[in-house]
């Protein structure tokens, strides 16, 4: 029971951090560091209280996977910052959501966050051609994209992919919380 309140605690710190990073990138296309510094923290305290407990088989798979996914993300998405296609702090907070989901959940991970993405950038086109809003907020993406920019807050994607591989993976899945009685 406590294996589970913990591992429900750290994924709802998550969820929050990602919704924050949506919100913040929605307005100023900046998602602080904290924000995956405390997902990263989540993670870690999250997985070492499981371990301890024994229960982490429930959800994690050993933790070299975790290590792994994250360090093939942040090989890829600083790629794609250093050719200026993806910002920093996309790349941290895709790092650090890649924790959460291992090798196992990376593809969905990966698949759902491009999916979003495209979505995303496919309405940035859409209002930039249309200008549907009359005076949106100034700085934010709606205000940008009518005067033209190609940006798009990846930070949103980001946080939609990680909400549905956290469905994939069985986070929410009643009988697999059974499994920690």
């Amino acid at each position: 029971m406590i294996g589970l309140l913990i591992f429900l605690f750290g994924v709802f710190v998550t969820l929050g951090m990602c919704a924050l990073a949506a919100r913040s990138d929605y307005k100023g296309f900046k998602i602080p560091n904290i924000v995956s510094l405390v997902i990263v923290a989540a993670f870690g305290v999250t997985y070492g209280l499981l371990a301890l407990s024994g229960q982490r088989e429930v959800f994690f798979k050993p933790i070299g996977m975790h290590i792994a996914a994250a360090f093939l993300v942040l090989m890829v998405t600083a790629a794609l910052y250093s050719f200026q296609k993806l910002g920093a702090g996309d790349s941290k907070f895709a790092t650090a959501i890649s924790l959460w989901v291992g090798l196992g959940g990376l593809v969905p991970f990966l698949f759902y966050m491009s999916l979003a993405g495209g979505v995303i950038a496919a309405a940035s086109l859409y209002i930039q051609k249309k200008k549907p809003f009359h005076s949106p907020p100034d700085g934010g993406w709606i205000d940008m994209a009518q005067k033209g920019s190609g940006n798009v807050p990846y930070g949103i994607a980001i946080a939609l992919g990680a909400l549905v591989s956290f469905v994939y993976l069985g986070f929410f899945n009643v009988s697999q919380w059974e499994m920690m009685f």
